[in-house]
């Protein structure tokens, strides 16, 4: 889709700006195997870049399956490294033959022609995943990049022990989300329901998908921007409104202040994804056994909806010569029960097929709690909305963490904040030559 993006070379430049680092992971080059010729018994030789832990174990089966398709691993760092390193291999001719993506990424990856289309060979297994998760590897009506991997759908992490306490319901809206936080100001000033986190945009952008936002879109040959929509205006406003009330903190999430106030009992509550658990174990270990989940408040009553906060697909390089085997790997990893189990025990994650909930086992032993996490988390998945990322994602990430950061130092308007991230997304785009929908 490179007529989307008239200007390649300067979005490649862009994304190598954010860094090219190897993150320590092997050099990783691409397949040197080249087709096998009719009648050769030799098998086709993949390179896969994935940053996931345990994947080699999980390739090990495939492997021991499919002799003439032979996957090799190259472990990667993750995060914007990753993605400047796939991007470089692949200007440079020599990327591998798959490679993790986050969604975020893939419009770039898209825009730079480093990913190949893969509509055709996945449409038969479309129906495997739900269409929030479908549309974060599907760019506009032209075609399909990835095949969705693992994914993170949003839940309320919330201290039933001390809700019970100060006597709140769970909050089934936004509206009571903030009678609830008012609640527990005034039982105890040294509590507090809940954080805005100005350092984290993928959370922002998983309350605004759950919202309807559309951040990005594209009209014919133009991309559109749309991040001050009137859906991200009215969750922007709601927790800029909260901050300045001062029911709610500001403390931003990971940090040694945040985990000493979910672990004492600061902090009552978390909008996060299905990963949650992790952090939690690992930072607050004496709210084992305290918390719960439950879906996302709701922007209206009777509503169902949800946003990704994370999550990251198997895409295809647009140069390997082995693109029939790398789909079928591709798919296998993804769908096939077998392959799904073993991310699940193997790589710790949560699979973004629909069928991936069934395979989850036993309860996460904080939540010893709530037997049904997984069946509740299972269920708030499928109410996941996703949109489309766009090609600088790093662009809006970066400015809303500059202009939130501001917004909440001087307790002024996060709407004004989202008008600035706005300004330098579509700025950024101009610069890159992009062509823009007026």
């Amino acid at each position: 889709m490179s007529r989307l993006a008239v200007a390649t070379t300067a979005v490649l430049a862009a994304a190598l700006a954010a860094g090219c680092s190897s993150g320590g992971g092997s050099t990783g080059t691409a397949s040197s195997a080249e087709p096998a010729a009719p009648g050769s018994a030799g098998p086709v030789n993949l390179t896969y870049w994935t940053w996931a832990p345990n994947m080699d174990k999980v390739v090990a089966v495939w492997n021991a399956k499919n002799p003439d398709i032979q996957v090799t691993i190259s472990k990667q760092a993750g995060g914007d490294d990753a993605a400047a390193k796939f991007l470089t291999a692949a200007k440079a001719g020599n990327p591998p033959d798959l490679v993790q993506a986050e969604y975020q990424m893939l419009p770039s990856f898209v825009a730079a022609d480093a990913v190949a289309d893969i509509k055709a060979e996945t449409a038969a297994i479309k129906g495997e995943f739900s269409p929030g998760i479908w549309g974060l590897v599907t760019l506009g009506t032209e075609g399909v990049y990835a095949v969705p991997q693992d994914s993170g759908p949003m839940m309320l992490y919330y201290r039933q022990d001390l809700f019970d306490k100060y006597g709140i319901e769970v909050p089934k809206t936004w509206d009571e989300y903030a009678e609830a936080a008012r609640t527990v100001r005034e039982k105890d000033p040294k509590v507090f329901l809940g954080t805005f986190s100005s350092k984290d945009p993928g959370s922002f952008a998983g309350l605004a998908q759950q919202a309807g936002a559309q951040w990005w879109s594209i009209s014919g040959q133009s991309w559109k921007v749309a991040i001050n929509d009137p859906a991200t205006v009215k969750v922007a406003d709601y927790w800029g409104n909260l901050v300045k009330e001062g029911v709610i903190d500001d403390q931003p999430y990971f940090t040694p202040e945040w985990n000493k106030a979910l672990n004492d009992g600061t902090l009552l509550t978390w909008p996060s994804a299905v990963w949650g658990p992790g952090v939690l174990s690992s930072n607050a270990p004496k709210g084992k056994g305290k918390w719960a989940i439950a879906p996302l408040p709701q922007w209206s009553a009777g509503e169902n909806h949800s946003g990704f906060w994370g999550g990251s697909s198997t895409a295809v390089s647009e140069k390997s010569p082995h693109r029939a085997a790398a789909v079928k790997f591709a798919t296998w990893l993804n769908t096939d029960p077998e392959a799904l189990g073993l991310l699940v025990r193997e790589a710790a994650i949560y699979p973004a097929a629909t069928k991936g909930g069934t395979l989850l086992g036993d309860t996460p032993e904080y939540f010893e709690n709530q037997p049904d996490f997984w069946e509740q988390a299972t269920r708030i998945a499928a109410t996941a909305r996703g949109f489309t990322f766009g090609p600088n994602v790093n662009v809006a990430y970066s400015a809303f963490k500059d202009a939130f950061d501001k917004a909440v130092q001087d307790k002024s308007s996060f709407s004004a904040a989202l008008a600035a991230m706005q300004e330098a997304t579509v700025a950024d785009m101009r610069k890159a030559g992009f062509q823009l929908a007026r």
